[in-house]
């Protein structure tokens, strides 16, 4: 294991001493646990506390009226411990309460309805301005820039599905123009590793994660689940409940029945694109082939016809 990064090891001070407001270093036996340390988050916890290192560069403004609008929803996201980000090295820290996370060991169990209730209770809040526009597309682009960085001058045979999907994509799928429509307010990067009960172990659903949060077209939250089943990696009793359970909760991003391709086809199709390379560039700088999944993800891409049309149940070929 490879040793703690200087950030790692200021973060983790900082959550003990807001986790033990008023006492020393040494008084508390909790133990720590760090939850992540990547460029662009780390995450501590000690006791019931969570720490949070965001990526550098992260706009403070922007982050603040995110946390207020977590603060504002608490039946919905998981509310912060401050509202103000903290000051750490180059970064800016939150600290939140500890939630369970959803297990992965157990996929029968996956809270599919919770999730997809939780995104239209956030759908249908009017945004407090102001917020940005969520991160999404941004996200996306950001991805299929990495890969054509990490192709260099060469060339590889999964790249060019990836790019040909990207490039089929509208302006704003890209981030390369406004999104339409009356915007909602939106997560921005849900899956199911963002959402946790609390109070843990067994509390209720809360989405996490705050990063992406703004305001945009709402579909796009929904584009992750609708990615993965189109590409026949989410099966359809999944896929189902998840909808479901949406649409059930007045859910604005799809209509009430009938088809909702017509408003998942670019999302979806976006987010798979976004995923194959974020995959691929993984590939290539481990210098290994594409596994099971990941080479899914590419064929779904090669599938795409060069203009977006309304998906089915698969992406078409």
């Amino acid at each position: 294991m490879s040793a703690p990064s200087e950030v790692l090891t200021a973060l983790t001070a900082r959550a003990r001493a807001t986790a033990h407001p008023g006492t020393g270093p040494a008084s508390c036996s909790c133990g720590t646990a760090p939850l992540a340390d990547r460029s662009d988050a780390t995450v501590v916890r000690h006791a019931d506390t969570v720490a949070k290192a965001h990526a550098p560069g992260t706009d403070p403004a922007g982050l603040a009226h995110r946390l207020a609008v977590a603060a504002r929803l608490p039946d919905v996201l998981l509310p912060p411990l401050t509202l103000a980000p903290a000051p750490l090295h180059d970064r800016l820290v939150t600290f939140w309460p500890y939630g369970a996370p959803v297990d992965p060991d157990e996929p029968d169990a996956a809270p599919w309805e919770a999730a997809a209730t939780l995104l239209a209770r956030l759908h249908r809040t009017a945004p407090p301005g102001p917020l940005p526009p969520m991160r999404g597309p941004a996200k996306a682009a950001h991805a299929l820039t990495r890969l054509r960085t990490a192709l260099g001058a060469t060339s590889h045979p999964a790249a060019d599905p990836v790019l040909r999907a990207w490039r089929a994509l509208p302006a704003w799928a890209r981030a390369e123009a406004p999104m339409p429509g009356t915007p909602a307010l939106c997560h921005g990067d849900l899956h199911l590793g963002q959402l946790v009960r609390h109070p843990a172990p067994d509390g209720p659903w809360r989405l996490i994660d705050v990063d992406d949060l703004g305001t945009g077209v709402p579909a796009w939250d929904l584009a992750r689940p609708a990615a993965w089943y189109a590409c026949g990696l989410l099966p359809p009793g999944e896929w189902t409940r998840f909808l479901t359970a949406y649409r059930l909760a007045g859910g604005p991003a799809v209509p009430a029945d009938g088809d909702p391709w017509p408003a998942l086809d670019v999302p979806a199709r976006a987010v798979t694109a976004q995923t194959a390379a974020r995959a691929l560039t993984k590939a290539l700088a481990a210098d290994r082939p594409l596994d099971e999944v990941e080479q899914a993800l590419v064929d779904a891409c090669a599938r795409m016809t060069p203009v977006p049309h309304q998906l089915t149940r698969e992406f078409p070929g």
